[in-house]
């Protein structure tokens, strides 16, 4: 069960120090926004390269972009642990996850809500993570859709048949509220932006979010 703080709820003009708040986290998750598949801008390479140069954590790519097949690899190569490409956007998402795997990154596939898993549920021996959004992408502070847990179940189905060791991913509205349920539907990593930096001590909101779902799992 792992917990990755998003950035995007942070103070963007001291990102060294917000992660080192959530140095307790096991990842740091990186919104990439374009502007074109998403209605928001955020940061792009030349920021996340920063980033990686300084974050004790590693970091974990979320790229709401277009092309990720042209620009996906490249954070790969950056150095981000784990890249996660919107299957919405990719032309070719069995290359891509291959080209991520081979540049040394985690291979992740995200699903908007709108977005069904089984007609994807093929790439799963080329993936590492699944990404099942529980909000609309584009924008912090939304709230959690319970409506996508059977997707989530669903993922977690396809992955127990298919073997491997594939994560799955939530994120948008995860907060103490919400974790448990995501834990209950299969979900083992938890993306959590304003449950995180919105709390008063982010480490500690971080090791909450922990506690919670580790009870979970035993």
């Amino acid at each position: 069960m792992q917990i990755s703080p998003s950035i995007l709820s942070a103070d963007f003009a001291n990102l060294e120090r917000e992660l080192r708040r959530v140095a307790n986290a096991d990842w740091a998750h990186v919104d990439v926004m374009d502007a074109h598949f998403v209605p928001n801008l955020t940061l792009g390479l030349p920021v996340v390269e920063a980033l990686l140069s300084v974050s004790p954590i590693p970091i974990d790519a979320h790229l709401m972009i277009e092309d990720p097949d042209r620009w996906a690899p490249m954070y790969a190569e950056a150095g981000c642990s784990s890249v996660t490409f919107h299957v919405e956007a990719a032309r070719d998402p069995r290359t891509l996850a291959r080209t991520l795997r081979a540049a040394g990154a985690r291979a992740a596939m995200a699903l908007k809500p709108g977005t069904p898993f089984a007609p994807y549920e093929e790439l799963l021996p080329e993936l590492d993570m699944v990404l099942v959004m529980t909000v609309e992408p584009g924008f912090g502070g939304q709230s959690f859709m319970a409506d996508q847990m059977p997707k989530v179940r669903q993922v977690r189905e396809a992955v127990k048949r298919h073997g491997g060791e594939i994560w799955v991913q939530v994120d948008g509205g995860v907060s103490a509220r919400t974790i448990e349920q995501c834990a209950e539907a299969g979900a083992d990593v938890f993306v959590a932006g304003s449950a995180v930096y919105g709390a008063e001590d982010a480490t500690r909101a971080v090791d909450e979010l922990r506690a919670l779902v580790s009870a979970h799992a035993h």
